[in-house]
Formats: structure tokens, sequence, C-alpha cells
């Protein structure tokens, strides 16, 4: 299934590929290169089609987990002082998504969304760490009845586009579908200190089904 998320990008790039496979058939004489010129569009929508796939996951419902809003990977575990919106100690947890991942984001807790914000800035490579204070990328606090989570979609070097559909007062449902950010990019998961960690550094996540946190 593809998502809805990606239909413009994924109808377009369909669309042209199958004006390149018609063309080369027209206007190509040369086999060699009319089989280089297909077999690029093939690959070209066999990506596409990749990246925009949206399966269907299995999500823990017990109301003091905190789920894998991200498909990815780890790239870090710290604490630090979240000052936008849990406004306490926190654990940060940053998911690296890499092209080949599937790049739709789900709620990573139920609860009331609290705070929204879109930032403006860079495109660094995703899995450095100034990307998480200098990239495009927006931020998304949830109130739980176990307290709050604060997370950011992060733009990375390939992305261009964050899509979050979402917005302060919406009463969102774990592990449903909020937005996705379009070719490479990460989401960081602040969680209050007290909560306990379930995942391990360079440990894989599953958008909805990955359980990283306990909260208290």
């Amino acid at each position: 299934m593809v998502t809805n998320y990606g239909y413009d990008v994924f109808f377009t790039v369909t669309g042209i590929c199958l004006a390149i496979g018609i063309g080369s058939h027209f206007f190509i004489d040369n086999i060699i290169i009319k089989t280089i010129v297909v077999s690029l569009a093939i690959i070209l929508f066999i990506f596409t089609l990749n990246f925009f796939r949206d399966p269907e996951r299995l999500t823990p419902q017990e109301d003091n987990l905190v789920i894998s809003p991200a498909d990815g990977t780890v790239i870090k575990i710290e604490d630090v002082f979240e000052d936008k919106y849990i406004k306490s100690e926190a654990t940060l947890i940053c998911i690296f998504m890499s092209p080949v991942n599937v790049h739709v984001n789900r709620n990573p807790i139920s609860g009331i969304v609290g705070y929204y914000e879109y930032v403006r800035g860079e495109f660094f490579a995703a899995f450095e760490d100034k990307a998480s204070l200098k990239n495009e990328q927006t931020h998304i606090g949830i109130e739980s009845k176990r307290g709050k989570v604060f997370f950011k979609q992060i733009a990375g070097f390939v992305a261009r586009r964050i899509v979050a559909d979402i917005k302060i007062g919406d009463s969102v449902v774990v592990g449903k579908r909020f937005g996705m950010i379009k070719f490479g990019s990460r989401v960081d998961i602040y969680i209050p200190k007290n909560a306990e960690i379930k995942v391990t550094m360079n440990q894989k996540t599953v958008a909805g089904e990955t359980v990283i946190a306990v909260m208290k």
C-alpha cells in the first residue's frame, strides 16, 4: 500500500517513468540505449514505490508504553534537559531513518496534542548531532495519562519536505499515522527521565510496534 502522504510524488514519478518508457519505444532505435533508459525508469519507479510503502502495524495498547514513531536505527540515547514542552530532565532517543526505511510516522502515545511548531532550517545529514538543532523540523508534544512526550520530525540531507497532519488540541491514538518525512531523515523523541528505556544503541525500530520506553 502506498501512503496517501506521498500520492503527489508517487503519481508524478509514475507518470514520468511511463512517459520515458513510451518515449524510448518510439524515439530510440539503439537497443542498448533503449534498454538502459527503460531500466533506469524501472529502477526509479521501484525505489519510489518502496519509499512510499505503508504497511499495516500491530500496536501494543497498554497506556504506559511509548512506541517508536519511526522505522530506523537508534543512533543516540542520552540524558538531557527538555525545555520546550516537558520542561524537565528527560531521556533523548534519536532514530535515524535511511532512504530504505518506511518513512510514515506514527503517534508514540495516546493523548492530547499540547504543542506544535514548524521550524525552518538547514538540511545537514540527519545522523549528525547538529541536525537536531539546525535542520528543518517539526516539534510535537503529546500529554498522556502517564505524562508528556515530546518529539521532532527532522529533515535530512536528502529529505526536503516534512508532513505532519496534526495540530494543538487533537486527540491522538498510539500507533496511528500522523505524517512522514520524505527521502531520508530522523526522529528525536524526549521521554520523562523516570521512564524505563527499552531500546539500546544501534537497535532497529519499527514504527507503531517497537516499545521504546515504559512510563511510570
